[in-house]
C-alpha cells in the first residue's frame, strides 16, 4: 500500500462524515437557494483567502532537512494565487455583494479550520498541511463533478457564477495525480502521521464550516 492509499484509507470515517452534512448532500443534488450558494461562496472566500498565505507559512516553517519539499510549494503557491478574486467575482455574479464579503467576518467554525492550520504549521509540523491540501482538492473536484451543473440548472445562473467550482474541476484532477506523487515520496513516518491528523481533522472542521451555512433558505419542494 502507498502512502497516499493509506491516507485514504485513513480518512475513509471523516470523509464519510463530510458526506452526509445536508448542505453538502443537497449542494450536490442542486437543492439549494441561491442565498444559500453565496453564503457557501462568502465562507469559501474567507478560507481560500488564506490558501498562498498558508503555504507561505508551511514553506518559511520547513526543517532544514525538508527544503526539497520548498519547490513543490512554490508550484502549489503559482497555482493557487487569485482564487479568492475569482470567488469573489463569482458572487456577483450570482447576485451578491463583493464588497460586502470582503468585510464580512467568517463563521465562527470558518475561523477555527483556519486558525487551527496556522496554529499546526507554525507549532507541530508544517508538512502536516498537506493533509488540508489533500481535503480541500479532493472535497472541491466532488463539488465541481457533481454539484457545479446541478446547482446551476437548479439556480439558472450564468457560467460565470461557477468559476471556482468549474476551474477546480479541471485543475484538481492534475493537482490530485502531483499530490499523490507528492506524497508517496515522504516517507518519514512522523510526516505521515501528521499528514493523515491534519486530513482527518480539515474534513471534520470542514464538516462543521459547511454544517454552520445557513440552509433551504428561499428553498420551495414540490409536494
Amino acid at each position: 500500500m502507498t502512502f497516499y492509499e493509506e491516507l485514504i484509507q485513513e480518512t475513509k470515517t471523516s470523509r464519510q462524515r463530510l458526506s452526509n452534512v445536508p448542505q453538502l448532500m443537497d449542494g450536490l443534488r442542486g437543492d439549494i437557494s441561491r442565498e444559500t450558494y453565496v453564503a457557501y461562496l462568502t465562507e469559501a472566500y474567507h478560507h481560500v483567502s488564506h490558501t498562498v498565505r498558508f503555504l507561505m507559512s508551511m514553506g518559511a516553517n520547513l526543517p532544514n532537512d525538508k527544503q526539497e519539499l520548498q519547490k513543490i510549494i512554490a508550484e502549489y503557491i503559482s497555482e493557487e494565487v487569485g482564487h479568492e478574486e475569482w470567488i469573489l467575482n463569482d458572487i456577483v455574479a450570482a447576485g451578491g455583494d463583493k464588497g460586502a464579503t470582503r468585510c464580512s467576518i467568517p463563521n465562527l467554525e470558518t475561523q477555527v479550520l483556519i486558525a487551527y492550520n496556522y496554529d499546526y504549521i507554525r507549532r507541530k509540523n508544517p508538512v502536516g498541511f498537506f493533509g488540508m491540501v489533500f481535503m480541500l482538492e479532493s472535497t472541491s473536484m466532488q463539488l465541481a463533478s457533481q454539484g457545479a451543473g446541478a446547482i446551476q440548472k437548479s439556480l439558472q445562473l450564468p457560467d460565470n457564477a461557477f468559476t471556482y467550482l468549474y476551474s477546480h474541476g479541471a485543475l484538481d484532477i492534475e493537482h490530485m495525480k502531483f499530490f499523490e506523487t507528492t506524497v508517496n515520496a515522504i516517507t518519514d513516518k512522523r510526516d505521515q502521521a501528521d499528514i493523515i491528523e491534519v486530513a482527518q481533522n480539515t474534513f471534520h472542521l470542514f464538516s462543521d464550516l459547511l454544517l454552520a451555512i445557513p440552509h433551504k433558505i428561499g428553498v420551495s419542494h414540490a409536494a
